[in-house]
């Protein structure tokens, strides 16, 4: 994402399991409230401030910063602290494999960087390992997707239960589906991926049972906790090749949890709108705004299931540099604007009213309690 814009855009199936993080949000990103949000190279630098006294170093997966989704989010997260404060300048360095996780945090440890970011749960040993080595006792660190409990003091901890809003857009696409069929799938089959895909399940089985409806959703039973998964967060192709075999299926709407491999499915869509005679697709796409990340595909997205890792990982780095920096847990939720549905944009006008007045019912009963979603723990070690 491009920082001047995406910085400033952003009845149960099954019970409830609480998250283990649960409770008040104690960390110093709590006052988030919402969602906003390049180069191929391995590391790379917004240009510093003169003088510059805070330096934010953040850690991708292998995803990288263009995935236009989840690692895109945060880097615009850290490019809005560098344009908030001139005293912080910020740098990434992109993983390819996992094993690059540790080196990476212990360089940017050794090049003195004020905070440092790691996204996503697969990083959440390797931060936990350098937060509490005796010679980091100072060092601070936030990571993104991963709670620890209990609490390291110098980690401020951001977790989205997206569960809720993935609840709200299982339901959407329950009402907007022509063929009776949905689609989802995920990149690699880690729980920040699968709650996703939970409450997805969980939103469609919901209006089944409001509406008296059968509509199916392939690629993954939140029951069963089976589905389909490409394994990696970065092969296009893959991601095409799954959507098209979904399309095959009867799916008019798919719904990618994958990154960079969503960039396939949506090529997929686009291509089986302009294929003559075929039916007509749509899509859902996943942690910001795809009308912003990715414009070229909005006419396709109905909506977007955001997190608010843009605002939080800025609060976050600005806490670093202004002196208020603690350590804790972050829960971002309907309540708290940490999670939403993006705008409809294109599609606003062909989302029926009655159907727009019961998502706002039900993200009501989800915030008080009286419609309960699957909040199984992905983000706690």
């Amino acid at each position: 994402m491009k920082h001047s814009a995406w910085a400033t855009a952003a009845l149960a199936v099954s019970g409830i399991v609480v998250l283990a993080a649960c409770g008040s949000s104690t960390s110093s990103a709590s006052s988030s409230s919402s969602t906003s949000s390049s180069s191929s190279t391995s590391t790379s630098s917004a240009p510093a401030a003169t003088g510059a006294k805070t330096l934010g170093c953040m850690v991708t997966d292998t995803g990288g910063i263009n995935d236009r989704s989840f690692n895109a989010s945060s880097w615009a997260g850290m490019q809005a602290a560098q344009a908030a404060n001139s005293s912080i300048s910020v740098k990434f360095s992109q993983s390819t494999s996992p094993s690059d996780y540790t080196p990476i945090i212990n360089t940017f440890v050794s090049q003195k960087c004020n905070i440092i970011v790691t996204l996503g749960f697969a990083m959440g040993d390797a931060t936990k390992a350098a937060a509490t080595a005796a010679a980091n006792a100072s060092q601070k660190f936030s990571i993104v997707d991963f709670s620890y409990s209990p609490v390291l003091k110098n980690v401020d901890a951001l977790v989205f239960n997206t569960v809720q809003d993935a609840f709200l857009g299982g339901y959407l696409a329950a009402g907007m589906t022509k063929t009776g069929k949905v689609a989802t799938f995920g990149g690699i089959e880690l729980p920040t991926v699968t709650i996703y895909m939970d409450g997805y399940w969980d939103g469609v089985q919901y209006y089944n049972t409001k509406h008296g409806t059968h509509v199916q959703v392939l690629g993954w039973n939140e029951q069963t906790q089976k589905g389909t998964f490409t394994g990696d967060f970065t092969n296009q192709t893959k991601g095409a090749t799954v959507t098209n075999t979904f399309i095959s299926e009867g799916a008019d709407i798919i719904f990618p949890v994958a990154g960079n491999v969503g960039l396939g499915a949506a090529k997929a869509v686009q291509q089986a709108d302009a294929a003559a005679g075929s039916q007509k697709v749509n899509m859902e796409w996943v942690d910001l705004d795809g009308c912003v990340s990715l414009p070229q595909y909005c006419k396709y997205f109905i909506t977007s299931v955001e997190k608010g890792e843009t605002l939080a990982v800025k609060t976050a780095v600005l806490a670093a540099a202004g002196g208020s920096f603690k350590g804790g847990n972050y829960i971002g939720t309907l309540a708290n604007g940490g999670v939403a549905l993006a705008p409809f944009h294109d599609f606003d006008s062909q989302v029926p009213a009655l159907l727009k007045s019961e998502l706002k019912q039900i993200s009501t009963g989800i915030q008080n309690g009286s419609i309960q979603t699957p909040t199984k723990s992905p983000v706690s070690g």
